[in-house]
């Protein structure tokens, strides 16, 4: 109950009111305090059918299958055949913000929907489901969104993450899975103190917002959110390329740093420092390092996201004013660059 929240206002103050009944069972309802409202928590506004149904059969058909096999799909899952037509519909309503429609007819003869997405559990201390989307970084590739040695550069760093080619340095999973008796030290980014330069971040609203809500829907506890927006994004938007992407920073990537001038400082740090990228994105010829935060308004992580945009500038050589990062919930979008975070602008 804590973490519903009201749809019309956002209050958390809310209660059950009885339940209702319609074709797929019963449906709970609850009235919000705060503004007197009631709603249900698991429909679509427009959707007579439960919004687990609208937004999975919306992901199947953007993984590249036909609106037919979507059909069957959901109906070998939920015992409900939703008609074509309506699957159109539901396609139609959510292609703002689900506009990787824009590049489904190039992606499906590039890739069938089983293998569109590589998929691998990295086993990194606790378990992290990194993801790469194969059909867009390659679509995005030819769309010359980045200049091409950069987007070559992180192509290749992503693609060598689960397995590394032939011939390519291999990556260093040990970093991110050190047992307790081993006398090598690693910190977490998101654990470490940090001196930067002050700036201010932009407040806005974006499609992570919509996609973040649109996700949550499909996240069956409070656990399993982050994997839901990542996956609904990952899928359904046309900028997300990677989810939960290791990164690290080692000695000699500081040293370089400094020597470059760049002005950041560490507290009581033992390196390697490493993390995982919840969200990758390319767009507007930038590459975008976003987090998921719950209740995002109360949190300040540009720390964090600034040390995974030097990591990943260090593994891939790209210059750090060609990253963005962000943090977001489904109503909160905050972003700022990290390079004014750690690098003073002489005269």
């Amino acid at each position: 109950m804590q973490e519903i929240t009201c749809p019309h206002c956002y209050s958390k103050d809310i209660k059950k009111a009885g339940k209702r009944k319609d074709r797929f069972g019963n449906i709970q309802k609850y009235l919000c305090k705060n503004c007197k409202r009631y709603f249900s928590e698991d429909r679509l506004k427009f959707a007579q059918f439960p919004a687990k149904i609208v937004l999975n059969a919306i992901s199947l058909y953007n993984l590249g299958y036909s609106q037919e096999k979507v059909s069957q799909l959901i109906a070998n899952r939920y015992k409900i055949q939703p008609p074509r037509n309506t699957i159109s519909q539901w396609i139609n309503k959510y292609s703002i913000p689900c506009t990787y429609y824009t590049l489904r007819k190039q992606a499906i003869k590039l890739y069938r929907p089983k293998n569109i997405i590589l998929n691998e559990k990295l086993q990194h201390k606790q378990v992290y489901n990194f993801k790469l989307h194969k059909a867009k970084i390659v679509l995005l590739e030819k769309k010359n969104v980045l200049p091409e040695e950069e987007l070559k550069a992180l192509k290749t760093y992503l693609e060598n993450v689960p397995v590394s080619k032939a011939g390519a340095i291999p990556f260093p999973h040990h970093i991110f899975t050190i047992a307790p008796n081993n006398t090598q030290q690693e910190s977490r980014a998101s654990k470490l103190s940090m001196r930067l330069f002050k700036i201010t971040q932009k407040t806005k609203h974006n499609y992570a917002n919509k996609l973040a809500a649109l996700g949550l829907k499909l996240a069956p506890d409070n656990k399993a959110r982050h994997q839901a927006v990542q996956d609904f994004m990952l899928i359904n938007d046309s900028t997300t390329v990677a989810t939960e992407v290791p990164v690290y920073l080692t000695d000699s990537d500081i040293a370089y740093f400094k020597n470059k001038g760049f002005g950041f400082s560490f507290e009581a740090c033992k390196t390697p420092i490493t993390g995982h990228i919840d969200i990758l994105q390319i767009r507007n010829g930038l590459i975008y390092i976003l987090d998921y935060k719950p209740e995002a308004h109360k949190i300040n992580p540009i720390k964090q996201l600034t040390i995974y945009a030097l990591a990943l500038a260090a593994r891939t050589k790209i210059p750090v004013k060609d990253f963005k990062c962000a943090w977001f919930d489904e109503r909160n979008y905050y972003e700022f660059f990290p390079l004014k975070a750690v690098y003073e602008k002489r005269s």
